[in-house]
């Protein structure tokens, strides 16, 4: 008969809690990169769609129709912002993103009425706003998109 020691009874519960716990924060830390990008993805979106738009109308103020369509696409932008979910690890950015938004909305809005010195402001605010937010996501470790593209 061969003599093979016994692992200590003692140390096998502490083993196992501490392979559960191990596993829940893997788990977590997996479940939340997932849940941050898929917030990234959204508002990255977001972001780039408002910024290009506010661009593009600024040479072209003057044409109505195109504001109109600009300004309806605006208005859902910031609907759909202000309904989406928020993880908590960036609850002090998204208000910054509702703020570019709504400037957004009010450049085209103006654009739409045919004030061009009206939309111009709004048009910096929501550079501002955006630029706040994303300096906010840096700082917070979530850079967006097109920023984490120019690292690399």
């Amino acid at each position: 008969m061969e003599f093979r020691p016994t692992p200590a009874r003692g140390l096998e519960p502490w083993r196992r809690l501490l392979a559960a716990v191990a596993l829940v924060a893997i788990g977590v830390t997996l479940s939340f990169d997932a849940w941050a990008g898929s917030y990234l993805d959204r508002v990255g979106l977001l972001v780039r769609q408002g910024r290009s738009e506010a661009d593009y109308m600024e040479y072209r103020v003057a044409n109505r129709d195109l504001a109109e369509l600009v300004h309806r696409m605006a208005v859902a932008r910031l609907s759909a912002a202000r309904d989406t979910a928020v993880p908590k690890e960036v609850t002090q950015a998204h208000p910054h993103l509702l703020l570019m938004l709504e400037n957004c909305e009010r450049a085209a809005d103006a654009a739409e009425a045919g004030e061009s010195d009206r939309f111009v402001i709004y048009q910096r605010r929501a550079r501002d706003e955006e630029q706040i937010f994303r300096s906010i996501m840096r700082q917070l470790g979530f850079p967006l998109e097109d920023e984490r593209k120019k690292k690399d």
